[in-house]
């Protein structure tokens, strides 16, 4: 994924188009206690493919929106950006090493699982994905570091299509095995599923291809991290309110090419 020439949005307006609705999405997959999980102070790593590289390089990107929501709460963390294009499960278990644990992190998100399934033929099966994402989540947690799991977006906003089903069994292996290993649990695909339903649209409700981030969509993946921290509907309105002035100025960058293959 590179960053294209970004078509510019204003935050106000954008949020006061989409009324909040997409905001306000449910509660998916939440942490079930209402103190917040991550304290001030700690560090937290982000591991993932280009969505999440995107989540950081991008002013408005989910990473970024974070950091900021949980700033806005007083909780002040040092992030560690580990998003790399293309990447999948395998890849991300043989430099969880060097890009995560040898930064010390309190806390890691994992985001994976798109491109094991998204890239066909050189994709991850099912079996070897479990295999590695036990490895991630078992080798973090002997580190002493906390893991919240992601739940894959969408591969595509036709919810129906033959990579969103392939996806499926996926995200189900994550959501037994978050309550399996005692990890938060973030139900983005849940979140993504339900907001597209909801819009009545057809495309480009949550992406700007498909699979990466429209600046909806990543403020939907950073509500689902916040809330599954813990986040109340007060410290979400807190967060969002930041989110308004986020670094960039009065706008957000959300355009991406889109190399199929390549999230």
């Amino acid at each position: 994924m590179k960053i294209a020439d970004a078509r510019l949005i204003s935050r106000r307006t954008l949020t006061k188009s989409l009324g909040m609705a997409v905001l306000c999405i449910g509660t998916i997959g939440y942490a079930a206690s209402a103190e917040v999980a991550v304290k001030d102070g700690q560090t937290v790593a982000f591991l993932g493919d280009s969505i999440t590289e995107g989540g950081w390089s991008n002013p408005g990107g989910y990473v970024r929106l974070v950091v900021t929501g949980l700033e806005a709460n007083g909780i002040k963390v040092k992030p560690v950006p580990a998003g790399i294009s293309g990447h999948k499960s395998n890849q991300m278990l043989q430099r969880l090493q060097r890009d995560v644990l040898d930064k010390k992190p309190d806390w890691m998100t994992l985001s994976c699982g798109v491109n094991d399934v998204w890239h066909g033929a050189n994709g991850v099966p099912l079996d070897s994905y479990k295999t590695n994402i036990a490895a991630i989540v078992d080798q973090c947690q002997a580190a002493g570091v906390k893991v919240m799991i992601l739940t894959a977006t969408v591969i595509g906003e036709d919810l129906d299509n033959d990579n969103n089903r392939k996806v499926a069994p996926y995200n189900e292996h994550l959501r037994g095995l978050a309550k399996e290993k005692n990890c938060l649990l973030a139900d983005l695909n849940a979140l993504f599923q339900e907001a597209i339903k909801a819009s009545g649209k057809r495309g480009h409700v949550l992406t700007s291809d498909g699979v990466h981030m429209n600046p909806a969509g990543d403020q939907l993946m950073a509500q689902g991290i916040l809330q599954a921290f813990g986040f109340n509907d007060a410290q979400m309105n807190k967060a969002r309110e930041a989110w308004l002035d986020v670094a960039g100025g009065a706008t957000l960058r959300a355009s991406y090419t889109a190399g199929k293959g390549r999230s």
